[in-house]
């Protein structure tokens, strides 16, 4: 069982599960330090994760990406911390790699269609035809409708969540409830009080 003397806590999911809102708050519950690998990359390259895998393709993000984990690997080695990944740091072997021996890994799993439905709140259907504020690995796609952006995510949440769930220490349902309730879920699955 895990407890508030693990040394770190590093939290992964699908886009929009809640890892960064959870993350702060088990950082602050726990007086841990906290950082998100996404705005660590955003700071370091002057681009968000999504332009670098949109314009320059996901090798490129993943390459970044792999660099911050490589700087995380040796400044939080025994530190107290919480980490929040990207998305699609499954995608992402030597990434995760050098994460591995930091702590525990908690991966906030959500329903299918909890994710979806986060996702369609973001997106602007125009009338050209376009859709906008897609994530950028749907997007890669151009997918026209719904029906082919929802096709799309179905793929990938169902190759990730099961990737999620090969790397994760900890699996912690989530619902479709407030941060507050979700964070409560997740304190005790992680024996936190």
């Amino acid at each position: 069982m895990t407890s508030a003397l693990d040394p770190a806590y590093i939290i992964f999911g699908i886009k929009h599960s809640g890892k960064t809102t959870q993350g702060r708050l088990l950082a602050q519950k726990l007086s841990f330090s906290f950082v998100d690998i996404d705005e660590i990359i955003t700071k370091q390259t002057g681009f968000t994760p999504r332009q670098i895998y949109f314009d320059y393709g996901p090798e490129k993000f993943m390459s970044a990406e792999e660099k911050v984990c490589s700087v995380l690997e040796k400044k939080c080695a025994g530190k107290k911390i919480v980490i929040a990944t990207g998305g699609g740091i499954c995608d992402n072997a030597p990434a995760l790699m050098r994460l591995r021996d930091l702590g525990i890994f908690v991966f906030l799993e959500v329903s299918e269609d909890t994710a979806f439905e986060r996702i369609l709140e973001k997106i602007t259907f125009n009338s050209d035809g376009t859709i906008e504020n897609l994530p950028a690995y749907i997007a890669r796609k151009n997918p026209k409708t719904e029906n082919e952006v929802k096709s799309i995510f179905h793929d990938i949440f169902t190759e990730r969540t099961a990737a999620y769930q090969s790397f994760a220490d900890i699996t912690v349902p989530l619902a479709n409830v407030s941060a507050e309730e979700n964070f409560k879920t997740l304190c005790a699955a992680l024996g936190i009080m």
